[in-house]
């Protein structure tokens, strides 16, 4: 029923952290805990019992670690997964293989010894898991959760929608994809399908700090193109894939050489930094025509209006189909405001990436 309560189960080692996700989780009145774990064992005997709707997972335990545990569960009993990963290399990396595995999401480990982010990691972590309750894990469906906040902020706060088009952009194509929630498998699967002769792309996916590098490495080492953590100045050549990095928002900008990008240390947008609404903006102004638009799966609204602005400039916009997606939410608030022209899977997002020119 549309009005159940997301049931979680919390699975970590750390008996403290276990308590502090089972109090910021029991805050929200759409979320019920129904139990905690502290390792595979318990936590597979927990699933089979309570039927949990998602689950939290630690990465580091003894015994199982988090990564063979969900590989397992993915193939016995899939249940939408949020790693609660710790900000370390080794953590980081794991988290992104675990999202290939089938994690819907991924959050940093919070410094409890900071109020302020402790805060901003409470508020993430009840948005991702009422994202994953109403995620599609391959058979499971269920209706999309609402968010219980409203935007804070706009893109205005950090590029002002008055500014015109470029009107000295350079003649060649550029490419922007927006995601959230189960977008890293969906920007894996378009950048290890193009071939070379690509025009350059940004992407905005929503990770945490520190994440979006790890990410783009793993998918740099198995795509044709350059896929790599975008810095302040980077040039966007043919061939190659910025990601804007977590906690920095990413615009376009252009000069008579061409396209670079901007990592810019603003507000949040949406909620989110980066925020896709930021980037398409900036690519509806230093790109115009010359651009295309992808907004793909995830939760809430972040970039939909900016998509609409890039369809004004007359970039050619895509938005992600629902039965595609693993949260159709950002796409769905797209296509209501009818800034998609095109509506279309996977591989059909692919196939018109390939005939761009």
């Amino acid at each position: 029923m549309a009005n159940e309560k997301v049931k979680v189960l919390i699975i970590d080692d750390s008996a403290v952290m276990r308590k502090f996700l089972s109090d910021v989780l029991s805050k929200s009145h759409q979320i019920e805990v129904i139990g905690t774990a502290l390792d595979a064992a318990f936590a597979a005997k927990k699933i089979n019992t309570l039927n949990p709707d998602v689950i939290t997972l630690d990465i580091e335990m003894p015994g199982v670690d988090g990564l063979t545990f969900l590989q397992k569960l993915m193939i016995a009993n899939p249940v939408p997964a949020i790693m609660v990963s710790s900000l370390t290399s080794r953590g980081t990396a794991e988290a992104i293989k675990a999202l290939e595995i089938g994690a819907i999401d991924v959050i940093a480990k919070p410094q409890l010894d900071s109020l302020a982010k402790a805060d901003d990691f409470s508020r993430e972590l009840v948005e991702k898991v009422l994202a994953a309750g109403g995620s599609k894990v391959q058979l499971k469906r269920r209706p999309p959760a609402k968010l219980e906040t409203e935007a804070k902020y706009s893109a205005d706060v950090i590029l002002s929608k008055a500014e015109r088009v470029n009107k000295n952009k350079p003649s060649d194509k550029v490419i922007a994809i927006g995601a959230s929630t189960g977008g890293t498998e969906v920007i894996d699967q378009i950048l290890v399908n193009l071939p070379t002769g690509t025009p350059g792309i940004i992407i905005t996916q929503h990770m945490p700090e520190k994440f979006t590098e790890a990410f783009a490495n793993r998918v740099n080492s198995k795509s044709r193109l350059l896929v790599k953590e975008a810095k302040n100045g980077d040039r966007l050549l043919t061939d190659m894939a910025l990601v804007a990095p977590g906690g920095k928002h990413m615009l376009l900008k252009s000069d008579r050489s061409g396209y670079w990008v901007e990592i810019n240390d603003g507000q949040p947008v949406n909620r989110h930094k980066p925020s896709v609404d930021v980037m398409f903006r900036s690519v509806s102004q230093y790109a115009g025509d010359s651009a295309v638009g992808i907004i793909c799966t995830g939760m809430g609204n972040d970039g939909a209006a900016g998509l609409l602005e890039m369809k004004e400039a007359g970039a050619y916009t895509i938005a992600q189909d629902e039965d595609s997606c693993v949260v159709f939410g950002m796409p769905k608030e797209a296509i209501k405001l009818g800034a998609a022209d095109r509506i279309t899977n996977i591989e059909g997002i692919i196939e018109y990436i390939k005939r761009v020119k």
